[in-house]
């Protein structure tokens, strides 16, 4: 059996001990519910484009375009993603082409604007910073100064789906 903190396992033993006392007293999606309390309503492929496409011209204008946006059904199995940033390079005769993908896991579509936010704004930071380093999260907090504590919450949220199921629908 997989732990049920697998989500929050880089984080420190204080944090997961007082995540591990908030499942045990099924308080997880009162934490969540009182500080998220409603979701976004960017809620197909469309409307996922234009809020990408609005944060990605208001931070990351020079960056490289993108060729698709879209939220995917199969993300959330896949090695536990939250979203996929793909770059993908070929030969078109005696050029060389590339396309820049955003997909976001479905499991996206009925959250807070919050996590959709950090979850783009994660993937946007791939277009200029292809490893998590320093130079990555740095550029994540400054398109969203609140990022870590997103992820975190985002990863608390996580494990609520995982134990105990959705809670915005």
């Amino acid at each position: 059996m997989s732990s049920p903190l697998k989500y929050l396992s880089a984080y420190s033993q204080q944090i997961q001990i007082q995540v591990q006392q908030m499942i045990e007293q099924k308080k997880l999606a009162q934490y969540l519910l009182n500080k998220y309390p409603t979701t976004h309503e960017v809620s197909n492929d469309k409307a996922l484009r234009g809020y990408v496409m609005s944060l990605k011209n208001q931070y990351l204008k020079k960056s490289a375009p993108l060729n698709q946006i879209k939220y995917d059904d199969k993300i959330h199995i896949i090695n536990n993603a939250l979203g996929l940033h793909t770059y993908v390079s070929r030969v078109q005769g005696n050029k060389l082409k590339s396309k820049n993908e955003i997909r976001i896991g479905s499991l996206f579509k009925k959250v807070p604007e919050v996590f959709l936010a950090m979850i783009v704004v994660h993937e946007l930071a791939h277009l200029k910073e292809k490893e998590h380093n320093k130079a990555f999260y740095k550029l994540c907090q400054s398109m969203l100064p609140d990022y870590h504590q997103l992820e975190l919450d985002l990863r608390i949220y996580l494990t609520q789906v995982e134990l105990f199921g959705e809670i915005y629908n």
